[in-house]
């Protein structure tokens, strides 16, 4: 028997193996459905999208969209030591501070802004040095791009065109504006939670990493989560928790487990035959998602990552971990506010020095690149099902992505920029033509064409477990799941509005609160 089961080896979980055995008289197993992260491509940046669809991927796939033209989105999620982390684009981003004090202002004590910033400062090495927002020493290393594309340079100098401010740190005092962004790289390669966080802990002899293994099932007595049940090489193994089990699947896969365990929407759980532990209405729902569209234009000179492996690029990095194998892909972007008064921005910039269409598998002739509007507070909100009882089984997403009015006002919006910033000046050394969707695309009807046809989720699912105090609510403010003991989850699915920039720093910080609030319960 172990003190702690910890179920997922991602971005929060690898976190939560690390801090819970600095205490050597506390004993962790982590669960990983997936294999090791030892695959090359992991740990070149630039290679990232070639995991896709692989053995290291859960490749999930939603329903039919309504407002994307019936189609159905792939969504890549990590499956493998390090979760996302391990399969993402790296960008270091938190968030605005009236994210976490919405969060608090919902009730959640303990995560606004000021409380959650330590959190930030305590994972982070930030190379640049410590600051009021920064902090040095931690475990994940934070850096500048080593090799930053001129395309990349260009796009930040036609954002001032457009009218917006640079901005040399979007984690400082506001993200508004344009520049480049940090990564979480470290010497040129990949900085995942399994790198920076779990292979430093492996040597503890009081910390478990078993990979492979899949969780079915929680095991529940009198209201109180004892243990789990895992499958390995198509045997079922039941293993007991001593104090707690710690729910770190993520967005999807935490609430699936749930459900499968019988703890959820009694309807539902009762349509599949599924014995109701508890009747915990709000898991599954609350899906929220970052979409982003693009513009696409071709490149008049030879500059575009699509020649990152050729062997001058190939031996740049092998012997000095620089050039375009080094780039996350999105090495740029911005924060803006589509309505000038709006508090806080609505929509996030991703400026890629290449051609990223359909997540990289439509790969043009030639040389370009594309400007990417985000819409990063989506009034839509979707949820998650089970399709069956089979815990094997993938579930049903269902996003409802732009199903709120609002949410197409603010990506028309976008849109409109993106294409003010790809036809500055700044460009005109660059672009030859409009590529996607084509200058014919003009009136708003063209243009939300467009957004139907390309639209696809930035990675982000989140909400599907949140926290909060109402009864929809799945988790308390110290992650304890309502209504059980024994029971915390501790990943994105916990947020319960989506914060506004890429997702990875911000679940690395939720699970660096979750192990002090692990240890003050213990104490």
């Amino acid at each position: 028997m172990y003190d702690y089961l910890v179920i997922g080896a991602g971005s929060a979980g690898c976190v939560l193996a690390n801090r819970l055995t600095e205490d050597p008289n506390c004993t962790v197993l982590l669960v990983e459905a997936g294999g090791s992260d030892k695959k090359r491509e992991i740990s070149i940046p630039a290679a990232f999208s070639k995991l896709f669809k692989t053995a290291w991927d859960w490749a999930y796939e939603t329903q039919e969209q309504p407002e994307l033209n019936n189609r159905r989105l792939y969504w890549p999620r990590g499956k493998m030591l390090g979760g996302s982390s391990s399969l993402n684009a790296m960008i270091y981003i938190r968030g605005h501070r009236q994210d976490y004090d919405g969060w608090a202002a919902l009730g959640n004590a303990g995560w606004s802004f000021e409380e959650v910033l330590p959190y930030f400062k305590k994972a982070e090495n930030q190379e640049r040095g410590a600051s009021q927002y920064h902090g040095v020493g931690g475990p994940l290393n934070v850096s500048d791009l080593r090799t930053i594309n001129p395309l990349t340079q260009a796009f930040v100098r036609s954002g001032e065109e457009a009218g917006l401010k640079f901005n040399p740190d979007f984690n400082g005092a506001d993200p508004e504006g344009v520049g480049f962004y940090q990564v979480t790289q470290k010497r040129g390669q990949r900085d995942s939670t399994a790198t920076a966080y779990l292979k430093p802990a492996l040597q503890r002899p009081n910390l478990t990493v078993i990979t492979d293994s899949q969780v079915t099932r929680l095991l529940v007595e009198n209201k109180k989560v004892v243990g789990v049940v895992y499958q390995h090489n198509g045997h079922l193994t039941e293993m007991k928790a001593g104090r707690e089990v710690l729910l770190c699947g993520g967005a999807i896969n935490s609430p699936q487990l749930l459900l499968l365990s019988g703890i959820g929407p009694a309807e539902h759980l009762r349509s599949l035959g599924i014995e109701v532990v508890l009747d915990l209405p709000g898991v599954g729902r609350n899906l929220q998602d970052h979409l982003v569209t693009g513009v696409a234009y071709t490149c008049s000179q030879p500059l575009s990552l699509a020649d990152a492996e050729k062997l001058g690029h190939v031996a740049n990095y092998l012997l000095f971990r620089k050039g375009p194998l080094s780039s996350n892909v999105a090495e740029g972007g911005g924060f803006v506010k589509t309505v000038p008064d709006a508090p806080i921005p609505d929509l996030q910039f991703h400026f890629a020095p290449v051609y990223f269409i359909n997540h990289g598998f439509i790969r043009p002739q030639g040389h370009g690149f594309m400007i990417g509007p985000t819409l990063i507070h989506p009034k839509s909100r979707g949820y998650l099902e089970l399709c069956s009882a089979d815990p094997l089984a993938a579930p049903l997403i269902q996003p409802r992505y732009l199903s709120d009015p609002q949410d197409w006002a603010v990506l028309v919006a976008g849109f409109k920029l993106a294409r003010k910033i790809g036809e500055a000046g700044a460009f005109d050394a660059y672009r030859k033509e409009e590529y996607l969707p084509g200058p014919a695309a003009q009136d708003d009807e063209a243009i939300r064409q467009h957004i139907s046809n390309y639209s696809e989720t930035l990675y982000h699912p989140t909400g599907t477990c949140k926290m909060g105090n109402d009864e929809m609510a799945v988790v308390d403010s110290h992650l304890r799941v309502r209504g059980v003991e024994g029971l915390r989850v501790v990943d994105t699915s916990i947020m319960p509005e989506i914060v506004g920039g890429n997702t990875n720093a911000p679940v690395i910080m939720i699970a660096e609160k979750a192990a002090d609030l692990i240890r003050a319960a213990k104490n």
